[in-house]
């Protein structure tokens, strides 16, 4: 005959209540992890105070052990790290060893600091330049690239920054409505698509007086000025790739000004180096 289990005399809905204990292993098992946790915060920092922690007996943190395991690293890279700064960047691509280290740590540094505009892959966003094919705004050789990355485009904060920057046609009044949407069809033409005859050739005259200094009389743009190339078929601003009339006339209309930070300040010539060989041997640099 079994024994039922008395009750605790508790009882909701007629349900009881039975006086059945916990397993003494189980009990066991959770005391010894409160004398754990109580040993955990007298030895480790771990009580959040006003201003700072408790300390702990062993005087030991999280951030100071990652800290020495970076110390290590550094150690351990600094002997490649001087001959790749010591190299010309046009001769890392020829040397395994930097090359190989440059790659690794490039992608590393990229996906860090490069990714959330240019896209993991590197594939750009709109706005944000697509690193992967031989378009590029202010040139694609390594050296390039390098600039680039050690003062940005258009960064407040560095004063040897590469500077240009497309007037707000529209907004300051230097074009009316007419002639920003004269203008827009010629781009339109410039690109073999879709336009309005009429307006574009009126357009071409408007261009030639307010745009060629920058973009050339062709369209062909000029990498020196960042002035993008108008008559292929590699769109900064446009989602799909592909530019549509509404938002050629808003840039002309608005005008971009797109910044880049300036990686002098936060990155090591070493790691900026390693960042421009990355890029530039994705496929589209130079």
């Amino acid at each position: 005959m079994i024994a039922e289990v008395k009750s605790t005399g508790h009882s909701w809905d007629g349900i009881e209540e039975y006086d059945n204990p916990l397993p003494r292993w189980w009990l066991w098992t959770f005391y010894a992890t409160i004398v754990w946790a109580l040993g955990y915060v007298i030895a480790y920092p771990a009580i959040p105070l006003i201003r700072d922690n408790t300390s702990g007996l062993l005087g030991t943190t999280q951030r100071e052990v990652v800290a020495q395991e970076i110390r290590q690293f550094d150690e351990a890279n600094a002997p490649i790290e001087t001959q790749l700064v010591a190299a010309n960047l046009s001769d890392i691509p020829s040397s395994p060893d930097l090359l190989n280290y440059a790659n690794n740590a490039g992608a590393s540094i990229f996906r860090t600091y490069c990714a959330q505009c240019h896209g993991a892959g590197a594939a750009g966003n709109p706005g944000y330049p697509n690193l992967l094919d031989n378009d590029w705004l202010w040139g694609g050789t390594i050296e390039d690239i390098h600039l680039t990355l050690l003062h940005g485009i258009r960064s407040p904060e560095d004063a040897d920054t590469r500077y240009s920057e497309m007037p707000k046609f529209g907004v300051d009044g230097i074009l009316d409505d007419a002639q920003i949407q004269q203008v827009t069809q010629h781009v339109l033409a410039l690109g073999n698509l879709p336009h309005d005859e009429a307006q574009a050739a009126e357009g071409a005259t408007v261009f030639q007086d307010n745009c060629s200094a920058c973009h050339m009389e062709d369209g062909t743009g000029d990498r020196s000025q960042g002035a993008p190339n108008l008559t292929d078929a590699v769109w900064l601003y446009n989602k799909d790739g592909q530019p549509d009339e509404a938002t050629i006339h808003r840039i002309i209309h608005d005008g971009p000004f797109g910044v880049m930070p300036a990686w002098s300040d936060r990155l090591s010539e070493a790691e900026i180096r390693a960042v421009a060989t990355y890029v530039h041997g994705l496929g589209g640099g130079e």
